[in-house]
């Protein structure tokens, strides 16, 4: 195993093929694993690079909540790079992981040469906040009290979730024994310290306007907490292109990954053709 140092945390890595590097950043439920499907199509002409966050075995998992936030998931996209000799990558990230992505596009921009931002924004509307937290907050407790296969059984066939199982039972049902895996304490404390703490889309709005990466932005028309704010981030990020994807909910690249793949690797291919002009 291969694994990068993120500021004391190791994160474990995996690099496969050679060419213009990709960085896939995995989502809440998922991990490195989510992206087989993206490496084997990306590998033949890029370096595609996977990596699980802290809080997610084989990676450490720190026991402070302090250690989980925001800030620490840019760093570690960071050091994954770092870990890699890699100078700028296109950046690809699933709702967590595509917060991650945008954040790191906004603190690093002359490392990205592009962001793919995939069914970010779960959390981020006004009127529903507080049901955000509160149910967050309640899985927290659940994934320490029950542990992971108990705990995740209400967030892994939420409404969110729905077309992936329709589409793809065998695939859905994969998902959640490898979301099953993960650490409770982990996913707790991911939950607590970032997802409960991180900023909407909305409150991002100055800094959106000031981005210059070129950006791809993807969200399925069923995977409503995400709808609006991936129209308010076209209409924000100056380069911004926008993909809604009919029939689908909240992880595009696992139910819809030939369409995915293809309109991620034409947006990848428009963004360093623009760099070169």
């Amino acid at each position: 195993m291969q694994f990068a140092d993120s500021h004391g945390v190791k994160l474990f890595v995996q690099s496969t093929g050679a060419g213009i590097p990709i960085v896939f950043v995995h989502e809440f439920a998922g991990d490195y694993r989510n992206y087989d499907d993206q490496v084997r199509f990306f590998g033949p002409n890029f370096r595609c690079i996977t990596f699980n966050a802290r809080g997610y075995p084989p990676s450490e998992v720190p026991t402070d909540v302090e250690q989980y936030g925001q800030a620490f998931a840019v760093e570690d996209i960071a050091s994954v790079m770092r870990w890699a000799g890699v100078e700028n990558a296109h950046i690809v990230g699933v709702s967590m992981g595509g917060y991650a992505t945008l954040n790191f596009g906004l603190t690093y921009p002359e490392r990205a040469r592009s962001l793919t931002l995939v069914g970010a924004g779960h959390g981020s509307d006004p009127a529903r906040r507080e049901q955000f937290l509160r149910d967050s907050a309640e899985l927290a407790e659940r994934l320490v009290t029950m542990g992971m296969e108990q705990g995740i059984e209400h967030y892994a066939n939420s409404t969110i979730r729905r077309r992936f199982k329709e589409k793809n039972p065998r695939g859905f049902e994969q998902f959640n024994r490898q979301f099953a895996e993960h650490s409770a304490l982990g996913s707790s404390l991911t939950t607590r310290g970032y997802q409960m703490r991180r900023q909407t889309i909305y409150e991002l709005e100055a800094k959106l306007r000031e981005l210059r990466v070129p950006t791809l932005i993807v969200t399925g028309d069923d995977d409503e907490p995400c709808i609006e704010p991936a129209l308010f981030m076209k209409r924000t990020i100056p380069d911004a292109r926008l993909w809604i994807v009919p029939r689908t909910t909240h992880a595009v690249n696992l139910e819809e990954p030939e369409a995915f793949n293809r309109v991620v690797f034409d947006f990848i291919l428009s963004a360093d053709q623009q760099r070169q002009e």
